[in-house]
């Protein structure tokens, strides 16, 4: 009797997992190499007429999908990371794939597959897209402590690459943590290294501020079809909105500046203008950047290295504009030789606010900036932080890895089962819990025609 209990539930396990939705992992192909990292940004040509950025040669359809960006499985199904929280903005935990509604296109759909997002048998893929330009200085040294840490608790299976606001892949995918906070450690040593006491900082050691054709690089060739959870963490001011295509917030000026300095800024700006055109640098616009994301399966956490001006009144961002340009003012004078500390000084005066409407521009600029980048993590189904202060990067990094612990990866086949590469909105509920709010990404683009 005892031998034949044991046998039934032997039984009763093995049926329960044939049955139990699940990613179960079958073995993995070897993960390819990145080579030529960042080759897809010269595909990209701007079209006037259409007004959007196109591939200028046709596409390679390599095996891995390293040169594709919609979610094309072999089985079409289609992955989403969702993180549900209740009315009081608590995690909510331990629902079960019955719990979830999905509705594509106005269709109900079936719940395939279904993880926790603290399976460690689930690999997550994540890419950490760091800008070190001159402005990130200030937190860079926390903000890359805090990245390291998050890198010492990632799981066995995990891997992560490092990419910088060069467009440089630092390091590519791997699961050797010392190597990670190696790299990332050289991050911070690069504008610190050989410093020139004779000028005011080392210009030429700095990342070179493009931030968006960096994640446009990942988000086309980093992922592969067997990632079932890619991640991105994208820490930026997002300066480089003013020279994308049909920019969003255009390169300008604001007012009350010295009609002599007006002029030679003027003149400074179409020379860059006429520089990215002519070398097709960011070839592309804010929408392609957004079309992008939505045609990728990653999840995107945003974090904004500067003071936060969404959400603010008016008078609050006047008053952070103050005390952006005077800490800037400070850091830019301290510590340096007098006669630097005098050409610092009459350079950045002329650039001081002298006008209510010159703080009003400013205030402007950044809130415009700000909301380019947020759009960016929405569509992904993740979310913005402002990392107002080097002391906040600990508890942002600690949210995020929270975050990924806690979400529930979910999977359906589609009924649609046309291969038109159409764009296809989805909506996921949980059943019975109105209050609920599901985070996670609203829309895919199907497969196109084989």
């Amino acid at each position: 009797m005892k031998n034949s209990a044991t046998w039934l539930l032997l039984i009763s396990l093995m049926l329960t997992a044939l049955v139990a939705p699940s990613f179960g992992q079958s073995p993995l192909k070897k993960r390819p190499k990145l080579k030529d990292f960042g080759s897809s940004l010269e595909r990209l040509q701007w079209d006037a007429i259409k007004k959007q950025s196109v591939d200028s040669k046709p596409r390679k359809k390599a095996s891995g999908g390293a040169d594709e960006d919609v979610i094309q499985t072999e089985t079409d199904l289609v992955t989403s990371d969702l993180l549900v929280v209740d009315g009081k903005g608590k995690l909510v935990s331990n629902l079960t794939a019955a719990d979830f509604v999905i509705i594509e296109d106005g269709r109900p759909q079936e719940v395939a597959h279904f993880e926790r997002g603290d399976n460690a048998s689930v690999p997550r893929t994540i890419v950490l897209i760091i800008d070190y330009g001159c402005t990130q200085l200030p937190v860079l040294r926390r903000s890359i402590d805090a990245a390291k840490l998050l890198v010492g608790k990632l799981g066995p299976l995990d891997k992560m690459a490092i990419v910088t606001d060069d467009v440089e892949l630092i390091s590519d995918f791997t699961n050797d943590k010392k190597k990670l906070q190696k790299k990332l450690e050289a991050v911070y040593k690069k504008p610190n290294t050989a410093f020139d006491p004779t000028v005011v900082h080392n210009w030429h050691t700095w990342g070179k501020g493009l931030q968006y054709s960096a994640l446009m690089a990942v988000l086309k060739e980093a992922f592969i079809e067997e990632d079932l959870r890619p991640i991105i963490i994208f820490q930026t001011d997002g300066s480089q909105v003013y020279g994308l295509r049909d920019p969003v917030v255009p390169e300008a000026l604001p007012p009350d500046l010295a009609d002599d300095f007006r002029a030679e800024q003027l003149k400074e700006i179409s020379r860059k203008i006429k520089y990215r055109h002519e070398h097709r640098i960011s070839d592309f616009s804010l929408d392609d950047v957004y079309r992008a994301v939505e045609k990728s399966r990653a999840t995107i956490y945003t974090v904004v290295p500067e003071y936060r001006f969404l959400n603010r009144s008016l008078d609050q961002q006047v008053n952070l504009i103050k005390l952006r340009m005077n800490n800037g003012y400070l850091r830019s004078v301290s510590g340096e030789q007098p006669w630097v500390q005098q050409q610092a000084r009459a350079r950045l005066e002329v650039w001081r606010p002298t006008s209510e409407a010159n703080l009003v521009w400013w205030a402007q600029q950044q809130e415009k900036s700000q909301d380019a980048l947020a759009g960016v993590a929405a569509r992904s189904g993740g979310w913005t932080e402002f990392l107002e202060t080097p002391e906040d990067a600990d508890g942002i990094y600690s949210r995020i890895l929270a975050d990924i612990n806690h979400r529930y990866l979910v999977g359906y086949y589609p009924k649609n089962k046309l291969r038109d590469g159409a764009r296809r909105r989805v909506k996921f509920e949980v059943r019975n819990h109105p209050e609920y709010h599901v985070l996670g990404r609203k829309s895919y683009y199907a497969p196109g025609p084989q």
